[in-house]
């Protein structure tokens, strides 16, 4: 070979020094090209690294102290930013730990992605016992809206794409992505990875009711004596709060929101029926579901609660197999709620009367008379503190900060705080949702706090807090402007009940008596406070929210007071027939 044609040493160090990427970098580089910068997770085998260079490359990462929690707080950001908030966690019981979160999250209609590292495919099927082996994709399928795996480094920006656009579009809900061991390993030429990654373009694209649908549903409303709108926590992820609003007022409908629906509409609007909510289930002929599904937690449509007349529903829904899920629906209307609201304006802008006197006085005068019972329950100062004078302390604080995100859960603590605490602004409540499951607390908090940046209020039941506790160590960890408030009367419902037959193990539903939830959160460094009267927690919760701090305050309330179940004693058989 001529020396003209011999390769120059710079252009021998450039062949050498082609560069590559691996697969830890790609699932990075993937997210952030999707505008994802917050990963919740647990680190450990074999995803301790993925999480070490997403913070090195400007991620967020927020570590928890149990899986589930990590996974609850990605739902709860998902629902909050229509956006699939990211839970990474380590395989085998890791993954099953947030697997519970990811059913939860496609059960509510939160969408989210559960990323989880995995054993190689050829060991798990041939079931050769590798380290936390198990058939992860396959146990996940049942419990998610989609399910992929990722066996080459060069498809882990088509897998990304695919889990984000599952997760959000049409009903949004839970994705799980499978990522083996050797697949983060995996090398690949930089230039070729960087072509291999896509952006997600539309992910969740307006869907247009059918202009037949509409004008089907416009002439159900027109033939109603008793409307009533029905507002779901769909309505308020859909993020179309002025329609909506806009949609409620012209027509003059009374409405009802679901408890994730509060704040929608301040919950003092005057078209707002929930202080009468029995009597207009009831007595309504026509019945506008706006993101709001006819399950359990609204009797299946069915039975007393809806009285003995039968109703005709409009069902506003994203998807078209909820129709007929319990009750035949006279008017569905399918598309995106932001569309099918403004549909349904423009259709009531002609010829469209509103509901006469005679319905909007008899709800009126529900409300009032409920309102003052309620005033006059609330205005009692009896010692111990009982839920709704605890109650009443912290909706006087709550209502002069609106802006705070409220996480609530439990039995009655749940139950009386839905009624007693007012919303002023949409998706500031979230409790546990479609499956009423307890657990969602610091999760959720953490979840709300991080993405949203705002002060988050967290009202527990003490053996609600018991699920998600130790996760007060993670709200301190990152200093978060979490204020928890356990609700404290020593026991699961109460702390009264006693071991019938005189032994030493205390009953099923009781606690350690006293307990002081408080000492807690000082363990790790945040603020705790003791209550026992209103006043105290009162000023307790005004320092709380005043310092930004973690804090949690220990809110001693009588033993005996709670009832089996809150409000749902008829779901435990046993409980309703000792009560007959």
């Amino acid at each position: 070979m001529a020396e003209a044609d011999q390769p120059t040493t710079d252009d021998t160090l450039k062949q050498q020094a082609t560069e590559t990427t691996d697969g830890f970098h790609l699932v990075i580089d993937a997210l952030k090209l999707n505008d994802i910068d917050t990963i919740f997770g647990l680190v450990g085998i074999p995803i301790t690294d993925l999480a070490r260079l997403a913070q090195a490359q400007g991620m967020r990462f927020i570590g928890f102290r149990h899986e589930q929690h990590a996974g609850n707080a990605a739902a709860i950001s998902g629902y909050m930013t229509q956006k699939p908030g990211i839970c990474l966690t380590v395989s085998a019981p890791g993954f099953l730990n947030g697997l519970t979160a990811l059913a939860n999250a496609t059960t509510n209609c939160f969408p989210m992605i559960l990323i989880s590292g995995s054993s190689e495919r050829e060991i798990v099927d041939l079931q050769q016992g590798d380290y936390e082996e198990m058939d992860q994709l396959n146990a996940a399928k049942p419990y998610a809206k989609a399910a992929y795996r990722v066996l080459h480094a060069e498809d882990i920006g088509i897998g990304v794409a695919r889990a984000i656009r599952a997760a959000v579009s049409g009903r949004p809900g839970g994705v799980y992505l499978d990522l083996p061991a050797k697949l983060l390993a995996q090398t690949l030429d930089a230039v070729k990875a960087q072509q291999s990654l896509v952006r997600v373009i539309d992910a969740a694209p307006r869907q247009l009711p059918a202009p037949e649908s509409v004008k089907r549903a416009i002439d159900v409303l027109k033939s109603a004596k008793r409307p009533l709108i029905l507002l779901g926590k769909g309505a308020a992820y859909a993020q179309a709060d002025a329609e909506i609003r806009a949609f409620v007022e012209q027509s003059g409908i009374p409405y009802l929101p679901m408890s994730m629906a509060k704040g929608l509409l301040p919950d003092t609007h005057a078209q707002s029926a929930s202080a009468a909510r029995s009597f207009v289930l009831q007595e309504a002929d026509v019945v506008v579901l706006i993101g709001a599904r006819l399950n359990w937690l609204l009797s299946h449509g069915k039975g007393k609660t809806w009285g003995a007349e039968p109703k005709k529903f409009v069902q506003v829904d994203i998807s078209p197999t909820e129709i007929d899920s319990n009750v035949a629906i006279a008017a569905p209307v399918i598309g995106d709620i932001g569309s099918c609201v403004a549909a349904l304006r423009a259709g009531i802008e002609a010829g469209f009367t509103k509901p006469d006197a005679e319905w909007t006085g008899a709800i009126a005068e529900r409300k009032n008379r409920n309102l003052a019972k309620m005033a006059a329950t609330l205005d009692k100062n009896p010692s111990p503190m009982n839920f709704h004078s605890a109650l009443r302390a912290i909706r006087d604080v709550l209502k002069t900060r609106p802006d705070i995100n409220v996480v609530n859960e439990g039995a009655n603590t749940l139950d009386y705080a839905r009624s007693i605490i007012d919303m002023y602004e949409p998706r500031k409540r979230f409790d546990s949702g479609t499956w009423g499951i307890m657990g969602i607390g610091m999760g959720f908090a953490i979840g709300a706090a991080v993405t949203s940046g705002k002060p988050v209020v967290a009202i527990e039941g003490d053996s609600a807090f018991g699920f998600s506790g130790m996760e007060l160590e993670t709200i301190c960890r990152y200093d978060l402007p979490i204020c928890t408030i356990v609700f404290n009367n020593n026991g699961v419902y109460r702390g009264t009940d006693v071991n019938p037959t005189g032994g030493k193990d205390v009953a099923p539903t009781v606690f350690v008596k006293g307990a002081r939830y408080d000492r807690m959160i000082e363990a790790f460094g945040g603020i705790g406070y003791h209550a026992s009267t209103p006043e105290e927690l009162t000023q307790a919760l005004l320092e709380a929210i005043a310092s930004g701090k973690p804090s949690l305050i220990n809110a001693v309330i009588d033993e005996a007071a709670g009832t089996e179940s809150g409000r749902l004693t008829n779901l435990n058989p046993q409980s309703a027939a000792m009560k007959k």
